[in-house]
């Protein structure tokens, strides 16, 4: 029997939808803002997943609630939990101790449902010793870091694999990225360390490609910007994703876009980075709208990554129809297969944006790329 620790950060993610982009050290600004626990339910997706795949063959070593025993209960496995003792906020101390206390258990795979944060913590736990594998569902903002799954679904399958020996083990790189300069918009992230995961390609995410600003890869971007701008509408609304290459096009519209904010554009003027709640209130005519969004790079991930703002309930309103969708040559070529993958956190609109869509690769030139997400 395959016997797995199961840790949930339940305030991962939380301050994706609000525009705080990440949660590390602002949980009370997130709640003043209406955030609410993602974690808990992405947790209870890949439980129920994989009670689906694996069933009686599974033992969970949980932690109590709110940081596990209530998903596992709920997906109806069998739990030991941890005596660790919580307190009334979680806190990265009680990250670690999990787990510590689910290697010297002796488990076969730590699974954990968080971001970048919870890895690095995870990291800091095991010391860069531990064989134990590490796998991350992810629930965070970002998730630059090569340890998490693409979605919740794709966790499941892979510990499936895992337990019947057909998924290799392999260093996944987990990224330290700087959330206080990320909220000033500055982009700052190193390579914090390394935890062995499960290695299987199609179904764990690679870590985040820095955007080289190479002569070829600028003049590539501004090609892209130049032709997306001169077919804008006038009388329509822009919602501008995260990135350099949609910050390009800000740049042909003569306006200063964050890079990574989400914007709103309409009839020469900007709302610079907005939340989600924002978003609703200030468009008109979800008709008129459009989404501008750039992948990233060699994960290929177009939503549910870093750009939460644009929610489910967002997407449903603007269509597939209307996104249009940017990346450079260089940055195609970086991505697994050419497949760009969304993870919303909701299995309908993934369904409804997957298929093929048609991606601006230089003026006046594009290519149709398929998506995956999970099906409803």
């Amino acid at each position: 029997m395959l016997k797995i620790g199961f840790i949930v950060n339940p305030i991962a993610g939380m301050g994706g939808r609000v525009g705080l982009k990440g949660t590390d050290g602002v949980l009370e600004e997130a709640l003043r803002r209406g955030a609410k626990p993602v974690a808990p339910a992405r947790g209870r997706e890949f439980l129920l997943k994989l009670r689906q795949l694996l069933d009686a063959e599974l033992l969970v070593v949980t932690c109590p609630a709110p940081m596990g025993e209530k998903e596992v209960k709920t997906a109806g496995f069998r739990a030991e939990v941890l005596s660790l003792s919580l307190g009334a906020e979680t806190t990265a101390e009680d990250t670690k101790r999990a787990a510590k206390m689910t290697v010297e258990i002796g488990v076969d795979l730590i699974v954990f449902v968080g971001g970048d944060g919870t890895a690095r913590d995870i990291s800091d736990a095991l010391g860069g010793t531990s064989e134990t594998p590490v796998l991350g569902v992810p629930a965070g903002v970002k998730m630059y870091s090569s340890v998490f799954a693409m979605s919740p679904s794709d966790a499941a399958e892979a510990v499936e694999a895992f337990a019947k020996g057909q998924a290799g083990i392999a260093e996944a790189e987990i990224v330290d990225a700087d959330e206080e300069a990320i909220r000033s918009d500055r982009f700052s992230a190193r390579l914090y360390g390394y935890l062995r995961s499960i290695h299987m390609p199609h179904l764990i995410q690679r870590s985040k490609q820095v955007t080289l600003e190479t002569a070829d890869e600028l003049d590539n971007q501004r090609a892209i910007a130049r032709f997306v701008v001169e077919n804008m509408e006038p009388r329509s609304t822009y919602i501008l994703a995260p990135g350099t290459t949609v910050k390009r096009v800000a740049e042909f519209l003569g306006v200063d876009k964050t890079l990574l904010g989400v914007d709103v554009y309409r009839g020469g003027v900007l709302l610079k980075d907005v939340n989600e709640e924002t978003i609703l209130k200030v468009v008109e005519d979800w008709d008129e709208t459009w989404i501008v969004v750039s992948p990233i790079g060699r994960q290929g991930i177009l939503f549910g990554r870093g750009n939460q703002q644009i929610s489910p309930e967002i997407l449903r309103k603007v269509g597939k129809s209307h996104i249009i969708a940017l990346a450079t040559v260089n940055k195609i070529r970086s991505i697994e297969s050419e497949i760009l993958r969304v993870d919303t956190g909701d299995t309908e609109v993934d369904a409804m944006l997957s298929g093929y869509i048609r991606v601006v690769t230089d003026y006046r030139e594009w290519r149709l790329l398929k998506i995956e997400g999970d099906a409803a």
